[in-house]
């Protein structure tokens, strides 16, 4: 099977604790957007995992979210069977994006499908929370509400089609070191979790008003406060990071005012791209 694997933003993430395991809980609106990897994944005689990817630096052993995918897998249903992937890597690396999370979560939707198993959304979502927090959201894909560590999951209004830009500078942020600065913070600044949903109910007008991360506050990274300036003096209606960070979305009203914005980033040298908000995770080619 070969099928594409979407990339997601954070329309508004807080952090609302901790548990005695050291995950931290949230309150996030997840969003799929038009940015994918390519996955191709073959069953195999026998019984190894085999890992390709188009970019070096990335891991291509049991460390590979795709790699554990596999063995979790096999572990649920109890087959014994091999598997070859390859993947071209299209999501951006430490962007607060769910690269690797997407990765794993298309490696179970297409090991469901390839085996037969017939696993139920809630199986599934079982298996994938194993892998990471954002994995049972790219298995149900679109909009979605998240508590716990990501995996209580509630489908949201329907917020697809709007289109964004996404900019990203060469700082990366670790998830870890991330959560470390929200434990440190004083005063934080809380997104208004519950005046978007409102606004999503009411067929999501205003709710680029409330799109808000308490990561931006906590990482302060110089490169997300020159994409976003740049994003808001040209034309977007809001501009926020994403994730735990470093890459930042911009919501636009048209495609042209989005195209001279994704230029103008292109020109300051940084990873600039136009899509747009989707309503599933993956499509099989």
């Amino acid at each position: 099977m070969k099928l594409k694997t979407a990339a997601k933003i954070n329309l508004s993430l807080d952090v609302t604790g901790k548990l005695e395991n050291g995950y931290h809980t949230i309150q996030s609106f997840f969003q799929t957007v038009g940015i994918y990897d390519i996955i191709d994944i073959n069953i195999t005689d026998g019984n190894d995992i085999k890992l390709s990817c188009s970019k070096p630096y990335i891991p291509c052993n049991e460390k590979n979210i795709a790699y554990k995918a596999v063995s979790l897998f096999r572990e649920s249903c109890n087959k014994n069977f091999g598997c070859k992937i390859d993947i071209q890597k299209y999501i951006p690396s430490q962007a607060g994006m769910g690269g690797g999370s997407s990765d794993g979560a298309a490696v179970l939707f297409a090991l469901n499908k390839l085996l037969k198993t017939n696993y139920s959304f809630e199986k599934m979502v079982e298996i994938g929370a194993k892998l990471g927090a954002d994995v049972p959201f790219f298995l149900m894909g679109g909009t979605a509400y998240a508590e716990g560590i990501g995996e209580k999951l509630k489908k949201a209004p329907d917020y697809s089609n709007k289109i964004i830009v996404i900019g990203k500078g060469h700082e990366g942020v670790s998830t870890v070191e991330a959560y470390k600065l929200i434990d440190n913070l004083e005063n934080p600044q809380h997104p208004q979790t519950e005046l978007l949903a409102k606004s999503l109910e009411n067929g999501g007008d205003d709710a680029y008003k409330y799109f808000a991360n308490i990561f931006e506050y906590a990482c302060n990274l110089n490169t997300v406060k020159n994409i976003k300036s740049i994003m808001l003096d040209n034309g977007a209606k809001n501009a926020v990071m994403t994730g735990s960070g470093s890459a930042v979305f911009g919501l636009f009203d048209n495609k042209k005012s989005a195209e001279n914005c994704c230029n103008i980033l292109k020109n300051e040298k940084y990873y600039s791209k136009i899509c747009k908000t989707i309503s599933r995770s993956f499509e099989i080619l």
